[in-house]
């Protein structure tokens, strides 16, 4: 059952992230450009985390799954602070 939900948080994130670059590539408003490319990079850190719990449990795949959320979160920040107009 636990791998269901995690596949199912992975198609979750991957279509908020389809959503928001396809509303980027219509307004180009820049926003919506960070906010897609955050929500790529927690499509990667669900399916890493599919990956290490469900597919190859003898492999830990924790260290990877931390880096690709804080690369996301770092962007979302960015995208917010720096860029945002």
């Amino acid at each position: 059952m636990a791998e269901a939900v995690y596949i199912l948080c992975s198609l979750t994130s991957l279509a908020c992230t389809i959503l928001l670059l396809r509303s980027y590539l219509r307004r180009r408003v820049r926003l919506l450009l960070w906010s897609g490319l955050c929500f790529l990079g927690l499509t990667i850190s669900n399916v890493l985390l599919f990956m290490d719990l469900a597919v190859l449990p003898q492999i830990d795949l924790s260290l990877w799954r931390s880096l690709a959320t804080l690369i996301s979160l770092i962007v979302l920040i960015y995208g917010l602070v720096w860029d945002a107009s």
